[in-house]
């Protein structure tokens, strides 16, 4: 059975053309879903708008994009655009980003989260399917809405979460979807799909009501001095997230038994900056979260990933042959 694989584009005007020639070849070689992320540089839906106009199969999603920054019915008219542009593959992908960003570039205060994340799918769901909702919440206050003047095509919305804390998951669960996890160790994968899929069936869902997407991602590297340079680039990142982008990610990794890990990742960046912090992290602790290898060496990952429940697999390859590039792809998805 093939394996179903997305990517993820980095958007930027200025590279438009280099983008949209990879999202065509995406599109021809049978990748199931592009993501474009949006934090706080390029909007994500302009570059969506470009990938809907230049492809015809694959799915687009955004993620993610935050439920502050936006509210319910800017999204939904966001989204519905974009799903009749597209013809029916748009996905939502949503989540509550974090401290750094919604308070520090937004201006906005960040809690509490999972209200804000509950109120908005509820709200995003009623407009999509024309509903008079009346809504009164935490943070949205509405009587009779607007009808949306948006026909999208999808009858609905695919809504995947971002979701990291035990209670966001569960709502993710019993809500949502699509999971878009992160920062799951491997080895605590399986363990943390059984759970989500017991919380699905507790709601009165079927089991797989929830498509997992994989928490960390898979990058094909040819050359060995690549491959460090990747790991190098992954353990940059893991230092980030544990040390300066707030405690909502730094309880992830405490969560899932790194908190010795963590805490030493943090007072070594604190106390001599990033350098030092990368320098923290333990050696190999980055494959735990995302690998890095050979073509074979991944499709051996891939298949441990389905073995523990992931539906859908995020991948990368450094190539910038496209023929190549799309040859590696296929071998990937196993046709």
């Amino acid at each position: 059975m093939a394996r179903r694989i997305s990517i993820s584009l980095p958007w930027d005007p200025r590279n438009a053309p280099a983008l949209l020639d990879r999202a065509r070849a995406a599109d021809e070689v049978g990748i199931d879903t592009i993501w474009v992320n949006e934090g706080f540089g390029h909007d994500a839906f302009s570059g969506l708008t470009l990938l809907a106009w230049k492809t015809s199969r694959v799915r687009l999603g955004t993620a993610i994009v935050n439920v502050y920054s936006r509210t319910p019915g800017a999204l939904a008219q966001h989204f519905a655009t974009l799903d009749q542009l597209s013809e029916g593959r748009i996905v939502a992908g949503l989540g509550t980003s974090g401290a750094g960003v919604i308070e520090r570039f937004h201006g906005m205060p960040y809690q509490p989260a999972i209200q804000r994340l509950r109120e908005t799918l509820e709200l995003l769901r009623s407009f999509w399917r024309h509903e008079r909702v009346t809504h009164h919440g935490q943070w949205y206050d509405i009587e009779r809405a607007l009808v949306m003047g948006v026909d999208p095509v999808q009858v609905e919305l695919p809504i995947h979460l971002a979701t990291l804390h035990p209670k966001s998951v569960r709502l993710t669960a019993e809500l949502a979807d699509g999971w878009l996890p992160a920062w799951v160790p491997f080895e605590r994968l399986a363990d943390a799909i059984e759970e989500l899929r017991g919380w699905s069936i507790a709601a009165g869902r079927p089991a797989d009501a929830v498509e997992v997407r994989a928490p960390g991602g898979i990058t094909v590297v040819g050359d060995a001095a690549d491959v460090e340079a990747m790991r190098r680039q992954r353990r940059q990142q893991l230092a980030f997230f544990v040390a300066r982008n707030g405690d909502f990610y730094y309880r992830q990794f405490v969560r899932h038994g790194l908190a010795d890990e963590a805490a030493a990742i943090r007072r070594a960046w604190t106390a001599g900056g990033s350098e030092a912090g990368i320098a923290a992290v333990p050696p190999g602790l980055e494959d735990h979260f995302d690998f890095v290898g050979s073509v074979e060496q991944c499709i051996e990952r891939l298949e441990e990933q389905a073995a523990a429940g992931v539906d859908l697999h995020q991948v990368s390859v450094i190539e910038e042959d496209q023929a190549q590039w799309a040859d590696i792809i296929r071998r990937l998805i196993g046709n």
